[in-house]
């Protein structure tokens, strides 16, 4: 059952429109916190102005795609548990749209303002370089701006080359000349983000500057669209209610999602709504297990992974912690190839929500979601997000395991103090719901130089 039964008093002070698109619907909110978050004028990259386009019709259309659920999947072990749908756009399936949207409202307003074209650069997991690529898409669909004057560009791991989708950047062949898709090979999937340093690095110095670059990771541009969540939340969910003492479940490789809805919490706050203080579980696999090792124990030290037997059968076991997967195939397992984070800097932030609201972290296994799997697809069923039959057509793990989480949180005891659990749907998708991007259309480089030079060929030309 959807939650949109009724809309919290005094919440119709936060909408700029009536649309079902979250970023069009608390659109001056979103400006008005962008405005407090600036990049600092200290910095010698280049980054456009925090400030949005006027909304017309262009612009309302191009945001259409940011839209949520709330759903009631009911209780389990008797704590009432929901999800936010937060990956409804079919051409990502992930929440990644929402941030992407607002990145690319913000280059074609600086398009606008100053005449100066830009080429987006995002090194990526993967989930990521689909949304900006999308976002661009979109942009170019709705009129924002000619294909000269926005341009993206994207660096992903190998490993993770399954999950870049065909669009209309990849099927006119301009379009893919002018926005090309780069794959690093033989490397681990975290070196994108060096390489992506290194080629911002280098394209400064290299003079050009007839089309600036936007390396786009810095965490602000990421919390200003989350903020939503927690508006969304307390218009039609339970952020508003003070009573309950409600947990959000996300798995997060740097957690920029449950950031922007603490953000958005306390943008509500500063209007004179009375809301809950979210309490979080923190949801990852044991390749980076970060998060949870900072929330639960204070450092990154690896140490403090549970040491793990393999017993006669090949399953390695643990039962010293239950923050950590009790059997796995791997005490070294990746999961889900979205998640390559190690030590990330958003952790002591975090970690300092969880310490002041409450909350954990939990880290999941390959074998306890597969054991969990078609419980996840029954507690689904009640909400518009499915789950394949066959658990080998799934390529983006997040909400499984977030589900797991959950389900494992809740039999171990570690949400006693809990009212209830809101899931946060950051994204699911399985082989049949998207085209692979041919093989042929893909440039696989080892290094920040071949990067480097094919974007100043296409630049050039």
């Amino acid at each position: 059952m959807t939650v949109h039964e009724h809309r919290a008093t005094g919440s119709r002070s936060l909408i700029t429109c009536d649309s079902r698109s979250l970023l069009t619907r608390y659109y001056d909110l979103l400006a008005e916190f962008a405005a407090r978050s600036e990049p600092p004028a200290s910095s010698v990259d280049f980054e456009p102005s925090m400030r949005l386009p006027e909304l017309d019709d262009k612009v309302v259309e191009f945001l259409s795609p940011a839209t949520a659920g709330l759903y009631e999947l009911g209780d389990v072990r008797g704590l009432p548990v929901r999800l936010l749908d937060l990956r409804q756009n079919p051409r990502t399936q992930t929440t990644k749209t929402f941030a992407s949207l607002i990145i690319v409202a913000r280059a074609v307003n600086h398009i606008r303002e100053t005449g100066e074209p830009v080429i987006l650069f995002s090194p990526s997991s993967g989930n990521k370089a689909v949304a900006l690529r999308d976002a661009v898409a979109r942009a170019l669909t709705a009129g924002l701006v000619e294909p000269d004057q926005l341009r993206v560009v994207t660096l992903t791991p190998a490993q993770t080359t399954g999950k870049l989708r065909r669009s209309i950047l990849s099927e006119d062949a301009e379009l893919r000349r002018l926005n090309p898709v780069f794959v690093l090979d033989d490397a681990p999937p975290e070196a994108v983000k060096q390489v992506g340093r290194e080629f911002t690095r280098l394209y400064v110095d290299s003079g050009f500057d007839r089309i600036r670059l936007w390396h786009s990771l810095r965490l602000e541009n990421y919390r200003v669209a989350d903020i939503v969540r927690a508006l969304y939340d307390f218009e039609f969910g339970l952020a508003g209610r003070t009573d309950l003492r409600t947990v959000h479940a996300h798995a997060v490789s740097s957690a920029f999602g449950l950031l922007g809805y603490a953000s958005g919490i306390e943008v509500l706050k500063e209007r004179g709504h009375a809301v809950a203080d979210p309490s979080f579980l923190l949801v990852q696999h044991l390749a980076t297990c970060d998060m949870v090792l900072h929330s639960v124990e204070g450092s990154f030290d690896r140490g403090n992974v549970p040491a793990y037997a393999m017993r006669p059968d090949g399953v390695w076991v643990q039962d010293r912690s239950d923050h950590f997967p009790h059997r796995t195939w791997s005490p070294q397992e990746t999961l889900e190839h979205t998640f390559y984070t190690h030590e990330p800097a958003t952790a002591a932030e975090m970690s300092g929500l969880v310490s002041a609201h409450g909350g954990t972290g939990v880290v999941v296994s390959l074998l306890e979601c597969m054991d969990r799997y078609a419980e996840c697809r029954a507690l689904l069923r009640a909400s518009a997000v499915p789950l394949p039959e066959d658990p080998r057509d799934l390529t983006e793990w997040s909400l499984v395991m977030a589900v797991t989480g959950v389900l494992n949180a809740i039999d171990r005891g570690l949400l006693r103090d809990a009212d209830g659990v809101t899931i946060h749907a950051s994204g699911t998708y399985g082989r049949d719901d998207y085209t692979p991007l041919p093989s042929e259309w893909i440039n696989h480089v080892d290094g920040a130089a071949q990067v480097l030079d094919a974007v100043l060929d296409r630049a050039h030309t």
